[in-house]
């Protein structure tokens, strides 16, 4: 007995907030390589042998993206309430404790202000381990307020998506949420305020549908889910097979539905860049690359400036 309790195995175990891949190792779902987690960590929750891309937590998204002590939360004061005393498998209200104290915020999204290259920005990151991502009330007025906070302030707006599409436990209420965070924008375009979005795995339902994709950027993770309706659903629905890819970020970008699909090391960059270009702004004379992002020179001296286009013409919202 004492022989087999030498040999016997305990399983890895996580603490509660820890959002990464559970187990000390973890096979790579990309290339079946065994990757150390803390590794996967450290190279921006991206497998170091194929690229594959981990879902990633919101602090950690953050700190890729902004400048170093440059973020200022703006989220955080509103919290869900339960108008419809729904109950599932549990009270609405007893479901969002629980995640709220894992997750240690009150909802699915995190808003604030930001450098990222030194240009100016909000930034809207979504939480898809917070009830995978779901967009109720407050997400949607979090991120309506995001908006028309930056355009009073002269900021672009970068919003990330990650989620399930609508909270089902509000019924009608989530999806008020699609005219609402779309009507805000209006805030930006009426500025000539850049919106870039960069969608990542997996971003569906009424979060696609509304303001995830009309930005006048759209960037996508590598192989991100990107649809309305599951592929599942829709091959049920036809009684055909689908494509090789669909719905994933490749895909997309063939279609025309994405602009570019961007590797997470070359986001910050990427993005910093657009936002030059479309504030006609010069880029930097030389841009040092970083890992995974290929050098930029400075082209484009005579970049459109919002003075330069025609009268009466307005900042793309369409997509």
């Amino acid at each position: 007995m004492a022989l087999e309790r030498w040999f016997r195995r305990s399983k890895p175990t996580r603490s509660d907030e820890d959002a990464t891949p559970a187990g000390l190792w973890l096979k790579c779902d990309g290339c079946a390589a065994q990757i150390y987690r803390k590794d996967l960590a450290q190279n921006l929750f991206t497998c170091p042998e194929c690229g594959h891309h981990y879902r990633m937590p919101v602090d950690e998204r953050i700190d890729m993206l902004a400048d170093e002590g440059t973020f200022e939360r703006w989220s955080g004061a509103l919290a869900p309430t339960d108008p419809l005393a729904f109950v599932d498998t549990e009270p609405y209200p007893e479901r969002m404790e629980r995640v709220q104290e894992k997750q240690g915020r009150p909802d699915a999204i995190v808003t604030g202000a930001a450098s990222m290259e030194g240009v100016p920005v909000a930034l809207v990151v979504m939480d898809f381990f917070f009830a995978g991502g779901s967009m109720g009330s407050v997400v949607g007025e979090e991120i309506a307020r995001a908006a028309e906070r930056a355009a009073r302030e002269n900021r672009a707006l970068v919003a990330v998506t990650a989620s399930g599409g609508a909270r089902m436990q509000e019924g009608a209420l989530s999806l008020m949420q699609l005219a609402k965070t779309t009507v805000a924008l209006e805030a930006l375009a009426e500025k000539r305020l850049p919106y870039v979005t960069i969608l990542t795995d997996p971003t569906t339902g009424g979060v696609t549908a509304s303001f995830a994709t009309l930005g006048d950027v759209i960037l996508a993770e590598p192989d991100a889910l990107i649809c309305f309706a599951g592929p599942r659903v829709i091959q049920q629905t036809i009684k055909q097979d689908l494509p090789e890819g669909f719905q994933r970020a490749e895909f997309l970008l063939k279609k025309g539905m994405v602009d570019d699909v961007v590797p997470r090391a070359a986001l910050k960059n990427r993005v910093a860049n657009l936002l030059r270009l479309l504030r006609g702004e010069r880029l930097p004379d030389r841009v040092e690359p970083q890992d995974g992002v290929e050098e930029l020179e400075a082209p484009l001296e005579d970049a459109a400036t919002p003075e330069s286009k025609a009268p009466g013409e307005e900042v793309s919202r369409g997509a």
